[in-house]
C-alpha cells in the first residue's frame, strides 16, 4: 500500500488488490491486470491521458471518500499538481509492488520502463524547450511577416 497526501491535507492510501482491480474494471472497463493489452497498450495510456489516470486513482481511492467526507468530485478539486504528481508515483510503485509480490516480474518491469520512460520523456521535453531562443524564433517569425507583407504589396 503506498500514501500520499492531497492540498486539503488528507492522507490517502492507494492500494491495489483483486478487489480494486475489478472496481476499476467495473466502472471504467479498464483491466489493470492487463497493463500491456491494448491498442496503444494500458500502461502508455495512463502514461498519456491524465485524466484517464485520475479516473483510475479516484476509483482506487473510492472506499475512502466517506471517511475523508469528500465525493469524487470533491476529490478531483483536491489534486492539484503536486499531488497529482505524488499520487501518479504512488500509483506506479503500487502497481510494481502487487506485480512484483505475485510473480509477475515482466509487467513489474514494463511499469518501471514506463515510469522511466515518462521520467525520461519530460526532461526531454524541458531541456528542448529550454534550448529555445525566443529572441531569434521572433526575428524569425517577423522577417518571414515582413517577406510575405512585401510579395502581397509586389502583386
Amino acid at each position: 500500500m503506498k500514501t500520499f497526501k492531497d492540498n486539503a491535507g488528507h492522507d490517502w492510501n492507494l492500494s491495489l488488490n483483486i478487489g480494486t482491480a475489478m472496481l476499476v474494471k467495473d466502472r471504467l472497463g479498464i483491466d489493470l491486470l492487463q497493463p500491456e493489452v491494448g491498442t496503444p497498450p494500458l500502461l502508455t495510456r495512463l502514461g498519456t491521458d491524465e485524466i484517464l489516470l485520475a479516473q483510475v486513482i479516484s476509483a482506487l481511492l473510492e472506499s475512502q471518500f466517506e471517511a475523508q467526507k469528500v465525493d469524487e468530485k470533491q476529490i478531483y478539486q483536491c489534486f492539484d499538481g503536486p499531488t497529482f504528481a505524488r499520487a501518479h508515483e504512488a500509483f506506479y510503485d503500487e502497481l510494481i509492488d502487487f506485480f512484483q509480490s505475485r510473480g509477475r516480474h515482466d509487467r513489474a518491469k514494463a511499469v518501471q520502463k514506463q515510469k522511466k520512460m515518462i521520467h525520461a520523456g519530460v526532461e526531454a521535453a524541458t531541456t528542448r524547450v529550454e534550448g529555445i531562443d525566443v529572441d531569434a524564433e521572433i526575428a524569425k517569425a517577423m522577417k518571414q511577416a515582413d517577406k510575405e507583407l512585401e510579395e502581397l504589396r509586389n502583386r
